[in-house]
């Protein structure tokens, strides 16, 4: 199988066309950033507040870079369901384990989202003892962008678009429209930001959760499309200047109803689990005082770095028609 992540407008689900598989979309991903900060303790919560518009900006920066660093996209999912009925009880844990059971390329094929998360907590933790606040910044953004995802359903199964049970669109549908339509009305408050004792149990503990629910995000969609006409499901919107096919807002309220809550309970607890990530990265680097009261702006090598990855996105997003599925 082979699993593009084509970029821009989630939402268009005209047969033929790419897969746009953004999880939670970017404003999806933006909002968790945002709202994490304030979980934080006050001891974090000034830095990461001076900071929330760069963190929250670029909470979107890892699904940008599928276009320009090899490797990318298989650091926002896992297939559980490729590990047989039972996953939890056949795949290691640690990352040196799990390589010399199933082999490096193996896993890379069908998602490393877990072992990735835990990569990036602890480049955290080093950029929080160095107090260098470019890379605090960079990884708590993607930290951000990852734990996103591992929360989302469709991220955890080889039917990550309805591609295997004839409802492609799906992934789009649940993780962008209906955050689209109805994000605004969440709840954003969650508990306080607590210290991890165990952040690898912890990310597992969240793709059990995810894996739970994949069948209830595929069975009642499918149940739903029985009820609508074709001419009901579907809408169209002007986006950019082009009309695009979209899930009409009936069906996606009904969708949403249906669902009880789930996106966004999940939206929720990914915005506290990151909360919870951060602070733990910084317990863990000695709690370092931090610069405070000085704009920031990316270093040379990093604009450029930032720059050059606009640039590709932009030029794939122009081609995205193009793109398989």
């Amino acid at each position: 199988m082979k699993r593009i992540f084509a970029g821009i407008l989630p939402l268009v689900v005209i047969p033929g066309m790419a897969a746009f598989l953004l999880a939670w979309g970017f404003k999806g991903h933006q909002q968790i950033n945002r709202l994490a900060v304030y979980t934080l303790p006050p001891d974090l919560f000034g830095f990461y507040k001076e900071h929330i518009e760069h963190i929250s900006k670029h909470a979107v920066d890892a699904d940008k870079r599928r276009y320009a660093v090899q490797g990318e996209a298989e650091r926002h999912f896992i297939d559980l369901d490729q590990y047989g009925d039972q996953p939890f009880d056949s795949i290691p844990r640690s990352w040196t384990d799990a390589v010399a059971l199933f082999s490096e390329d193996s896993l890379r094929a069908h998602g490393i989202v877990p072992w990735h998360v835990i990569r990036v907590h602890r480049q955290l933790i080093s950029a929080f003892r160095d107090k260098d606040i470019e890379r605090i910044l960079r990884h708590s953004a993607d930290l951000g962008h990852y734990i996103g995802d591992a929360h989302v359903p469709l991220h955890c199964t080889r039917n990550y678009n309805g591609q295997l049970s004839g409802q492609h669109g799906i992934h789009g549908l649940w993780e962008s429209r209906l955050p689209e339509l109805f994000s605004d009305g969440y709840d954003g408050l969650t508990g306080r930001a607590v210290y991890i004792k165990n952040t690898e149990e912890l990310i597992w503990e969240v793709l059990r959760e995810s894996f739970a629910a994949k069948d209830s995000v595929l069975t009642i969609e499918e149940a739903l499309d029985r009820e609508f006409a074709h001419d009901q499901k579907y809408s169209y919107e002007e986006r950019g200047g082009r009309l695009i096919r979209v899930y009409s807002r009936r069906y996606s309220t009904a969708y949403h109803n249906r669902l009880n809550g789930m996106v966004e309970r999940r939206m929720r607890m990914a915005v506290y689990r990151l909360g919870c990530f951060w602070y733990t990265a910084w317990a863990d680097a000695g709690m370092p005082d931090l610069p405070s009261g000085s704009s920031f702006q990316p270093g040379a090598k990093w604009a450029a770095e930032l720059d050059s990855l606009d640039r590709k996105y932009l030029e794939k997003r122009g081609h995205s028609d193009a793109c398989e599925d």
